[in-house]
């Protein structure tokens, strides 16, 4: 793939063909086509996916707008412009099939290397169903993991946000009888720096405060309830305080997110996965974006599922795919500009 134009596009990945993922993106395309949000004065989506499979789904939900293939695109037309990727079945709502899984990785593959070569300026993903692929016997636990390892990363960094808060993972999807073992000083203070790096270069924050939460209850009540914040956390948090970081902790993550707190902060960093991520949504299900911090591209993702029994239907909301997309659309004009 070579850039187009100049233009800001948004690639999109649906994700599994069998959920909510075409639903959700027709809706953006069908507010793209309509001028229906402040967003696309940006920029514009442009969706990595099977036509047949859009056409259907569109047809299914009423939607009825032209789809048209991106290597044919003029900035006077209003399309949902899609780079073509042909499924090995079609699919029907609510049935996962592993025969596509080889799909689902291909339209990431295609997102990805059109984000390397820069003909698209950030990557948004839908909702991926990992038992499908994993089904189709192909090792997968994730999109954060895909993205790292194809983008040649050794440690990327899994961010969920919404408008007042962003938490960000030292670990992310590992039994929770992994994770003491998993957070190393090198671990923690490369995470940090990911972050620290992420959020001034992609967020414009030119001096980012982080609240650091511990790993035990009470932060490990000074030793009585687990050493990790004494014998990995506090050293790593010090040394990099030395260097000129804004960080606080470790704080107890039961009180880490009380208003006295979260008003300093640009971010809070959790050691592991459900330590954070409830509290986040709880604040903002159905508008948080995830966001991988550490890669040489931008990428964002909605924060649910596939919500296989409402593909086709037109009830799922597609408000965190639009955050997702504003998101990108924010960080990669910032980074144009």
């Amino acid at each position: 793939m070579t850039a187009i134009s100049s233009a800001n596009f948004i690639a999109l990945t649906p994700g599994e063909p069998a959920g909510i993922g075409p639903d959700i993106c027709i809706k953006l395309s069908q507010a793209f086509i309509n001028d229906s949000h402040p967003v696309f004065e940006n920029a514009t989506p442009v969706f990595i996916a099977d036509p047949q499979l859009l056409e259907s789904r569109a047809g299914l939900l009423s939607a009825d707008l032209p789809i048209r293939n991106f290597a044919e695109f003029t900035p006077t037309e209003k399309a949902m412009w899609v780079v073509p990727v042909s499924m090995e079945v079609m699919s029907d709502c609510g049935e996962l099939n592993p025969d596509n899984a080889r799909y689902v990785l291909s339209c990431l593959d295609q997102a990805i290397h059109g984000c390397l070569d820069q003909t698209f300026n950030a990557l948004v993903t839908g909702p991926l169903q990992k038992s499908t692929i994993n089904d189709a016997g192909i090792a997968f636990s994730g999109h954060t993991e895909y993205l790292a390892a194809a983008c040649q990363r050794e440690k990327v960094v899994m961010m969920l946000a919404t408008e007042t808060l962003r938490v960000a993972l030292v670990t992310t999807h590992l039994p929770l009888s992994k994770v003491p073992a998993a957070i190393t000083e090198q671990n923690l203070e490369h995470t940090l720096r990911i972050l620290q790096h992420d959020l001034i270069s992609k967020f414009s924050i030119s001096q980012p405060d982080i609240l650091v939460l511990g790993l035990n209850p009470h932060a490990g009540e000074a030793g009585h309830l687990g050493t990790e914040e004494i014998d990995v956390i506090q050293p790593v948090i010090n040394k990099l305080k030395a260097e000129g970081f804004n960080l606080h902790g470790p704080l107890p993550a039961d009180t880490a997110f009380t208003p006295q707190h979260l008003a300093r902060a640009d971010a809070v960093l959790a050691m592991y996965h459900d330590q954070g991520l409830p509290v986040l949504k709880s604040q903002g299900f159905g508008e948080a974006v995830n966001i991988t911090l550490g890669l040489p591209i931008i990428r964002t993702s909605v924060d649910h599922g596939t919500a296989l029994d409402l593909a086709g239907t037109g009830k799922a909301d597609a408000g965190s795919l639009f955050s997702a997309f504003a998101m990108a659309a924010q960080m990669s004009s910032t980074q144009l500009r």
